[in-house]
């Protein structure tokens, strides 16, 4: 395969600053098959597009997940490179992610910014905000990714048609990566350089409030890759609930004061905390066996 086997696919809103220039960096180093989703722009992302000869749909809903999951749907080519709009990622960079991809020794290439990123490009805020959702992942799902909330991504068309994606937010890029290790794929990282985003263009995440969901998209995505992980923080939540107030009864106790309805709930929460537990346990067997009865299937049917 070659470059005109790839399919650049760059997800864009408001993004005229830096959309033109990105295009034309990528027809630079020969890249023909350029597809911008637009999220309906109020400023002139689309046309500067169209002017520079990508292709450019307009999303049909909201978010970038939406718009990233309408796209992976019209593209028709082998390969795929996936890369934010806002200019902070190199169009130079784009061959080393898809080597591993076009020779065939990956199905995921995930572009690692935390390695290479120059200064400005991250605040502390959002350093400190990616090192703990990726250490999040790393203990759910035990696959050591060191930047998972990387848009800049490179896939063979077989993977992205392999993965069940639902998130409309910047949850997206968190579910690819959970999605990719729920398959079985093989993933690399490959370190690429993080520039600060233009000063003309605003970003659209907020630190606080999708770094909360992106976290809930990795807890919940658990229950059914590694439920003692998902069941196990809930246990653990009831039982040091239920210790709390029971350090309280007891210390209440020796004063001479019996707290009976206080004493009822400790007793509910550690149960119901143990409980917790065994459910994670019989859900972590389940799930260990339905593993290995796919993979006996896979092996059969090769």
């Amino acid at each position: 395969m070659n470059s005109a086997d790839v399919c650049i696919l760059i997800p864009t809103l408001n993004e005229a600053a830096t959309i033109g220039q990105l295009i034309k960096d990528f027809k630079a180093e020969g890249f023909s098959n350029i597809l911008v989703i637009d999220g309906n722009s109020r400023d002139k992302t689309k046309e500067i597009a169209e002017a520079e000869g990508a292709k450019v749909v307009l999303q049909t809903g909201k978010g970038k997940g939406q718009a990233m999951i309408q796209a992976f749907r019209l593209i028709k080519s082998p390969c795929v490179l996936l890369i934010d709009g806002d200019g902070t990622e190199l169009a130079s960079d784009a061959h080393s992610l898809l080597e591993p991809v076009l020779e065939g020794s990956a199905d995921h290439v995930v572009g690692n910014r935390l390695v290479n990123y120059e200064s400005g490009a991250f605040t502390k805020l959002n350093l400190v905000g990616n090192h703990l959702i990726n250490m999040l992942f790393d203990l759910a799902y035990g696959a050591q990714l060191k930047d998972i909330l990387s848009g800049y991504r490179a896939f063979t068309l077989e993977s992205i048609r392999e993965l069940e994606l639902n998130k409309t937010g910047f949850e997206i890029e968190t579910e690819i990566s959970v999605e990719c290790v729920l398959k079985n794929q093989r993933i690399l990282e490959i370190p690429i350089t993080y520039l600060p985003r233009s000063e003309k263009g605003a970003t659209k995440l907020n630190p606080l409030k999708d770094g909360l969901r992106i976290g809930s998209t990795i807890y919940k995505l658990a229950k059914v890759h590694n439920p003692m992980f998902y069941f196990g923080i809930l246990g653990s939540f009831f039982i040091l609930a239920g210790l709390f107030t029971g350090t309280f009864v007891v210390f209440q106790w020796f004063q001479g004061i019996t707290r009976i309805p206080l004493s009822i709930l400790t007793t509910l929460l550690i149960i119901f905390g143990l409980q917790m537990f065994i459910f994670g346990m019989l859900s972590d067997l389940i799930v260990s066996l339905h593993r290995q009865t796919l993979r006996l299937i896979k092996e059969q049917n090769k």
